[in-house]
């Protein structure tokens, strides 16, 4: 017995149960069109399901500002289907943008429906697990549900922002030719200084000038090598330095930073590799070339805030999977409690640059401007601000970032060669 059919049985029972209280035998004739609708029901249920459904994606990635286009072809392989009811099953973070994701229509033998819609959604890695499919007759008495497994994956990969070149300098370059300066003569082309002319040297690097100031002496040019590096993205993800503020937080805004940072680097020819920080630890080799820009973005893609945190400080950040005086970049808001352990890093001998989304400016934006959280924010300012000094004495350099303004603005200026060049002036007076 369906369900559905519950409703013209209660029907019955009422009419009969109304005549014999009334002792009213015309009632009965009411019974007649209920109990012919109820026998339609059981001389004629609901089919059999015999259909083949298929969802095709425009492709199996997209990016967070970038609309995807997916259709479903739905084929009647079985007999005649008087209602058809049928639903995508979209996950949660997706949304449909254009078109329809269900429908409800009728299939003739070997006849094909197919549904076309545009989704979007935030950074993630996405499952399609199945379609809802409800079949029905004309009058509803009889309707089976089912959900036809149809697996799809999806992954949205976080927006990347082409920076200029940035500005880093480690202590050990690679053998690789790159574009950090590596402070070593060879062939390049940043001035490094003059000698003497030695046999095999270019005649056209001798410098024609400093050659007529001294007697029978050529001096050539010399030129900086250009060397390909070693660098670790480190994003923190620890809950503790996190906001969330509605519909967004400052997580995503760090991971659009790593994404962008880590496809310079790769731009560049550098080695970089990727440690995903708190709540776990994901790890992603240094590698070369777009392979591992696409690996480095497929782990941020699938990056998540737990409620539990294995790594609740930077003390247990593992060093061991970073070369010696290799280059670190660290995208974090901060902790106070973090500076002991930056110090350490450039103790240790590692070059550190710090981008530190601005928590206090993320959360004042969307607060009430009144006199008590003006001074809270001052408060919050002045702490922060001392945190930052302390890491920029120890070497470390640090780019604060109001997210409000685009990463690629904030970068062109503070991660430019000009800027480094102040910062180690900086160091030295300091």
């Amino acid at each position: 017995m369906n369900k559905q059919t519950y409703p013209v049985i209660i029907l019955i029972y009422s009419i009969l149960f109304l005549s014999l209280f009334t002792q009213n035998g015309t009632l009965l004739v009411l019974l007649i069109p209920s109990l012919i609708l109820l026998l339609f029901g059981f001389l004629f249920p609901a089919k059999d399901l015999d259909i083949q459904v298929e969802r095709k994606l425009e492709a199996d990635r997209t990016t967070s500002d970038s609309s995807m286009e997916i259709s479903l072809q739905i084929t009647n392989n079985g007999d005649s289907i008087e209602i058809l009811y049928l639903e995508d099953i979209i996950p949660d973070g997706l949304k449909v943008l254009d078109g329809q994701s269900s429908t409800l229509t009728s299939l003739e033998p070997k006849e094909t429906v197919q549904l076309d819609y545009t989704i979007y959604g935030r950074r993630g890695a996405y499952a399609f697990p199945a379609i809802k499919v409800k079949v029905s007759d004309y009058l509803g008495l009889n309707q089976k549900e089912h959900e036809i497994p149809v697996k799809s994956e999806l992954l949205v990969l976080p927006r990347i922002e082409h920076l200029p070149e940035i500005a880093i300098q480690p202590r050990r370059t690679r053998v690789f030719p790159g574009s950090i300066p590596s402070g070593k003569a060879g062939t390049g082309v940043s001035f490094l200084g003059v000698r003497e002319y030695q046999t095999g040297d270019p005649m056209r690097r001798i410098n024609e000038r400093a050659s007529a100031r001294r007697d029978g002496v050529l001096i050539v040019n010399e030129f900086e090598q250009e060397r390909a590096v070693d660098i670790g993205i480190i994003l923190d993800c620890r809950t503790e330095t996190n906001l969330f503020l509605g519909r967004t937080d400052l997580l995503e805004h760090g991971i659009q930073a790593a994404a962008s940072l880590a496809d310079s680097f790769l731009r560049a020819g550098n080695r970089v590799g990727l440690l995903v920080y708190g709540g776990g630890r994901s790890w992603v080799q240094p590698g070369y070339g777009k392979v591992q820009r696409e690996r480095i973005l497929q782990a941020l893609a699938s990056v998540q805030v737990y409620d539990w945190v294995v790594d609740k400080a930077l003390e247990n950040l593992p060093t061991r999977f970073f070369p010696a005086k290799s280059q670190l970049v660290l995208v974090s808001s901060l902790l106070p409690e973090d500076t002991s352990t930056l110090i350490s890093l450039r103790a240790h001998g590692y070059k550190l640059l710090v981008i530190s989304p601005d928590p206090i400016d993320f959360e004042a934006n969307l607060l009430e401007d009144r006199e008590t959280t003006r001074q809270a924010v001052r408060i919050a300012r002045i702490e922060r601000e001392f945190m930052l000094r302390m890491l920029r004495i120890s070497g470390a350099r640090v780019v604060e970032w109001k997210v409000n303004e685009p990463f690629v603005q904030t970068a062109n200026y503070a991660l430019s060669y000009a800027v480094l060049w102040q910062h180690r002036q900086a160091i030295y007076h300091a």
